[in-house]
């Protein structure tokens, strides 16, 4: 037997080297092509008819204009920002941008408000936010400017007196509060006797609340329509808001002095629309 040969068995262990080395290689590279498929395979996660999202330079910039806003961006002031060619461009750019987020799962989406649009957190991310910044809201009401603000918000156009038919009380300093607070404003003057003052929200209040228009408020058609109760109460009223005549203020009326004090103070107070 030559297997105890000194020179035999250095050039076997050779061979089992070589062939280990070999087998290691190969194994090496089975393991690495399915390293390189099995990561493409993860990295083309497809967004719409795309294998991967890559930012133009377009939306970088909408995406960095909407990031460093502190409030909603106008449509056509986004399209001046970001230098882009219309307002059609610029919603289908948003979309683009939306629909990334959706996919790679964000925390962020591009929301579109009453006054433009707005980048924002998602809602389930709301709790840790409040722990890191300790957010404060920034329209804290009362529980009774609350109330009146409610009134106002689902019906409008509303007179003072109507407001406080349905609430019962006196709300003149509510009113003053909130038009102070910019979220109620004077809209008009009614065609009943003594002319007096239609409130209604503005722009703001859709901010505030992340709303596009009042359709978007909850339950709008429920609370919008009149009670049997209501409908007894105020029967030369119709339910549809669109069926009271609303004028702008003219500041010589005749029956001018048919308004009381507390309307004189509440008009003081009326922001630009």
């Amino acid at each position: 037997m030559l297997t105890n040969h000194p020179q035999f068995e250095l050039h076997h262990r050779g061979e089992l080297i070589a062939r280990t080395q070999q087998k290691t290689q190969v194994a090496a590279a089975h393991s690495w092509a399915f390293f390189v498929r099995n990561s493409s395979e993860q990295l083309s996660v497809p967004i719409g008819k795309a294998s991967r999202f890559v930012r133009s330079p377009k939306l970088a910039r909408i995406e960095a204009t909407l990031l460093v806003s502190d409030s909603a961006i106008p449509i056509r002031k986004l399209v001046q920002l970001a230098t882009l060619a219309d307002v059609a461009e610029a919603r289908q750019l948003v979309a683009e941008l939306n629909q990334s987020y959706d996919a790679s799962g964000s925390a962020f989406r591009i929301e579109e408000v009453a006054t433009g649009v707005q980048l924002l957190t998602r809602p389930q991310f709301a709790h840790w936010l409040d722990k890191l910044h300790h957010r404060q809201s920034t329209l804290k009401l009362s529980p009774p400017a609350m109330e009146t603000l409610a009134i106002v918000a689902y019906r409008q156009p509303i007179t003072r007196a109507d407001i406080e038919a349905i609430r019962g009380v006196q709300c003149s300093e509510m009113l003053k509060h909130l038009m102070e607070r910019n979220v109620v404003r004077i809209g008009g003057e009614d065609d009943s006797l003594g002319r007096p003052y239609l409130y209604v929200t503005t722009k703001q209040f859709l901010e505030l609340h992340g709303l596009n228009s009042l359709d978007d408020l909850p339950m709008s058609d429920r609370l919008k329509a009149r009670t049997p109760e209501q409908q007894e109460l105020f029967p030369e009223e119709s339910e549809e808001p669109e069926s009271i005549a609303i004028q702008e203020h003219d500041p010589v009326s005749p029956t001018e002095d048919v308004i009381d004090e507390d309307d004189d103070d509440l008009e003081t107070l009326a922001p630009a629309a």
